[in-house]
Formats: structure tokens, sequence, C-alpha cells
């Protein structure tokens, strides 16, 4: 049996997103949630990274408000955001989102705490951008109430949330995302649980490809991000975008999917090289591009 969804449809409903991992996407999918008018209860490891969770979000809500897109106080905030440590906290949440580094292991464990928190019938999401569902769905308890919600960073500015459906997901909660999405007033695409899903497969062959452009003096990146923004209306150049991601993360997604679909994935020396020296992007002041 699946959750009854029907309360995330109505917006005066008073509805608490949990998400589990409140770095750079957790807290941006919590930072969505308060924007779109639910409560977020966002689980962390400690109290120092809590903290940082929490400063996270309001530096997000503080620039929305400086933009005009929304009006919320630090009150507001105050009232809407929880920042924790113990998944206890997650009960009575209308779904939860793990939100925790792209690492098999690591996700079946904070989603096995998640159902012995919560249970077996609460729906939860996976924010992975490439693992397969099926295998995160092996020997956690209420499998079928289990699926991709992969998200996009930042998740405020984008429109786009990707549901995926793995091998044991029953059609309840694929509705149940459905409605999330809705709410958090996102367009919601589902596609089948094969290796990098529909987007991750398709944006990090671009990457890679811009990457060993990059290697082999086609361009400078600059010229191959505005070839791509320009040329073909890309929001967002692949190289800056992979800046934005964190070069360290596209790697990982690149190895996997090298593992799963082939050599077409495997990454360029020159991102194993920049991963190995610590220019991973914006969040280190280095990458493609200074920040």
């Amino acid at each position: 049996m699946g959750r009854d969804y029907s309360g995330l449809l109505s917006r005066d409903q008073e509805v608490t997103l949990g998400v589990v991992g409140g770095g750079t996407m957790g807290s941006s999918i919590a930072s969505q949630s308060l924007l779109s008018g639910l409560r977020a209860t966002v689980v962390e490891a400690n109290q120092e990274a809590a903290q940082r969770a929490r400063d996270r979000v309001i530096a997000t809500l503080t620039r929305a408000r400086s933009r005009g897109f929304t009006d919320m106080s630090g009150d507001d905030i105050d009232q809407q955001l929880t920042v924790v440590v113990g998944y206890e906290h997650l009960v009575g949440a209308a779904v939860v989102i793990e939100s925790v580094p792209e690492i098999v292991e690591l996700k079946r464990d904070v989603l096995h705490r998640i159902r012995l928190a919560v249970g077996d019938e609460m729906p939860i999401g996976s924010n992975t951008s490439s693992i397969a569902i099926g295998s995160l769905q092996e020997g956690v308890a209420g499998a079928e109430n289990i699926g991709g919600l992969h998200f996009f960073n930042p998740v405020p500015a984008s429109s786009l949330i990707e549901i995926v459906v793995g091998p044991s997901t029953n059609e309840d909660t694929v509705a149940t995302f459905r409605a999330l999405a809705e709410r958090l007033d996102k367009e919601a695409i589902v596609v089948r649980d094969a290796p990098g899903f529909a987007t991750s497969r398709l944006g990090v062959a671009l990457g890679l490809e811009a990457i060993r452009m990059l290697e082999q003096g086609v361009a400078s990146a600059a010229d191959i991000d505005t070839a791509m923004v320009l040329g073909y209306k890309h929001p967002v150049g692949p190289l800056r975008l992979t800046d934005l991601v964190g070069l360290d993360v596209r790697l990982a997604i690149a190895r996997y999917l090298e593992q799963k679909l082939g050599d077409r994935f495997a990454p360029p020396e020159l991102l194993i090289s920049m991963v190995e020296t610590g220019r991973l992007g914006k969040k280190s002041g280095q990458g493609f591009f200074d920040w």
C-alpha cells in the first residue's frame, strides 16, 4: 500500500518535507520548500553540520528576499525551518528526501535509518543524480515506497524534478512525488530506472566532451560555453555548469556511468587532475573558471 498523498495537493494544508543531508543540494531543497509555503525538517549528522545547513538555507532565502522573490522574515524562517540531529524528528513529514553524497552504501544506510524512524509506508525520495534506484531499494523495508527525486542545483532557480521509477516503486509513490513537485512549483518528468536516468546521462556526456575539447585545445573554456549558450540556447555552458555542480561530483558520476555504460563516459585526464589538485569548481573557488 502507498501513502495517501491528497494533503500534498491542497495548498491550504500544512505540509512538512523531511530532508536528510543539509549540504548544497539538501539545503537548496529545504529552501525551495519554505519558498513554496511548506515546512522543512533537515536532519544532519552533528550540531556543527546542522548549523552550516541552517546558514545555507538562511543565505538562500536572504538572497531571494533581496531580489523580491519572497517577503519571508527571519521569524518566518524560524517557524518553518527545523534543522536537527536525529532521525526521529522526521516523524510526521509527508515525504522524506535523502540528499547525502553519491555513495551507494551510505545512501542505503540512510534509507534504512529513515525507515526505522518513520515506518514502511512513508514515501522516500532519493536525490541521486545517477545511482540506480533498484540498487538503493535492495534490502530496505518499504521498497515500494522508495523512488528517485532528482532535483537540480540551485533548486529555487530550476523548473525541473526528475522522478525515477525503481523496479519496486509503486504507482502511489509516483503519484505522491508528482503531487510534491506541483506543490514545490516544479515540472516533473518520469523516467525508468536506468544508469544516469535521462538528465545526468545527457548532461554528463555533454560536459565530458566539453572538457575533452578544452584538454585538446579546441577552444577556451569561455568560448566553448558561449558556443552552447548562444548557439544552442543553453542557460549556462557545460564547463560553468560543471563548476557549479562540483568537479568531484561530476567525476564520481562519470566513473559510475563508465562502469555501467562503457568507455564513452570515461573521465578525461584533465578532469581527474583538477580534482586531485583540489580545483573543484565554485565550492573551492577555482575550476574551469575563477569564482
